[in-house]
């Protein structure tokens, strides 16, 4: 098989470049044409529509896994216009050529495409309604690929973290060494998700071949707040030895920690679907944890 891995230095693309080599050949891009290690990779600026095109033609890939986003949320905001270019017109671009050349294309998403006014667990064919622009344009980016005549797989995900990049778990281990109590947002409710477990299903899904085009839900099991994956994440780095001490952490409402853009409050998704297609079984957001903790200590 041979993968086009588009943003090889984000958190799930890093992860993928380790999954999807198990597969064949994987030829990664990023936005400078370099790892974070210094060596040189393909370079793609999604920004730059034309020249999506002429870099998938020269790969010729059988498989597109694109791993890149606008993800800035605040800051979509006010930068409406990149967001959507870098979140809608790249993916629409992307699944053209994808569908000309008859390559599949694997796609990331969000539980932002949601409202987060919901009480069960969201599934696949709920009505979306994003609250803010980065929601709004991915969902674009959603629906432009189902659009297309592409074979494609849309994953949508939440609450991702990992050992790489700018994410909650590296965050809060940061501020444990700096800070005695922290206060943490306590009603705000999903689903912690780690970037290597995005990516070993990836690679899952193609080993085994996809079928139909179509959404799934990709995230841990179980659920929690902010506040409580604040406090598991101290009490296992504690337990691993990678804290010395454990700061105490105060739960605040949303509104004792104000954003530009309004996060959805109840991100919790239903993964029955990737269940039952793939046969895969996904593990408790704390064993994802622990898991993740183990290789950095």
């Amino acid at each position: 098989m041979r993968i086009l891995l588009l943003g090889g230095n984000g958190q799930v693309g890093h992860e993928c470049r380790r999954s999807l080599a198990t597969l064949g050949e994987v030829v990664i891009t990023t936005r400078s044409g370099n790892l974070p290690d210094g060596t040189d990779c393909g370079l793609l600026d999604l920004a730059r529509l034309d020249t999506i095109a002429p870099l998938v033609e020269r790969v010729a890939p059988d498989v597109v896994v694109n791993a890149t986003a606008y993800t800035a949320v605040d800051r979509a905001e006010d930068d409406v216009d990149t967001a959507f270019l870098i979140n809608r017109d790249a993916p629409a671009r992307l699944a053209e050529v994808c569908a000309a050349r008859e390559s599949r294309l694997v796609h990331f998403s969000t539980d932002y495409v949601f409202d987060g006014a919901g009480t069960r667990p969201w599934r696949e064919d709920d009505a979306p309604a994003p609250l803010g622009v980065y929601g709004q344009s991915k969902l674009a980016g959603e629906q432009a690929i189902q659009a297309s005549a592409a074979h494609h797989l849309i994953l949508r995900t939440a609450w991702v973290y990992g050992l790489h990049g700018a994410n909650f778990l590296l965050t809060m281990l940061r501020l444990a060494s700096e800070r005695e109590e922290l206060s943490v947002v306590a009603d705000q409710v999903g689903s912690p998700t780690p970037a290597w477990l995005i990516a070993d299903v990836t690679a899952t899904i193609l080993r085994q071949g996809m079928a139909a085009s179509g959404v799934c839900h990709l995230v841990s099991a179980g659920q929690t707040s902010w506040h409580g994956f604040a406090e598991a994440i101290f009490d296992e780095a504690h337990d691993l030895g990678l804290l010395a001490r454990k700061p105490r952490v105060t739960p605040i409402p949303t509104s004792g920690f104000p954003t530009r853009a309004t996060r959805p409050a109840y991100s919790v998704l239903d993964t029955g679907r990737l269940e039952r297609e793939f046969g895969i079984e996904l593990p408790a957001w704390r064993q994802a944890l622990r898991t993740t903790l183990q290789q950095r200590a």
